[in-house]
Parts: C-alpha cells; sequence; structure tokens
C-alpha cells in the first residue's frame, strides 16, 4: 500500500511539473489513468 501511494505522489509530482499545455495535460492524464489500470490489475 505504501509503495502504491508513493508511486502515486511521484507520478502526481511529475505530471503537474511536466504539463506544458492542455494536450499536454490530457496526454498526462491519460498516462496516468493507463499506470493506475496496470496497478490494480
Amino acid at each position: 500500500m505504501k509503495k502504491t501511494l508513493a508511486a502515486l505522489a511521484l507520478l502526481s509530482a511529475l505530471v503537474l511539473t511536466g504539463c506544458n499545455t492542455i494536450q499536454g495535460v490530457g496526454r498526462d492524464i491519460t498516462a496516468t489513468g493507463e499506470f493506475l489500470e496496470d496497478l490494480v490489475s
């Protein structure tokens, strides 16, 4: 559980610092969703 929370926190930080445009935000959200799906399954 702690690893999942740490990964989510790290991913959130990367998303917030890495997206410069609306298009970039969409790609980051999609990547985050896919990452979380992989964690759950």
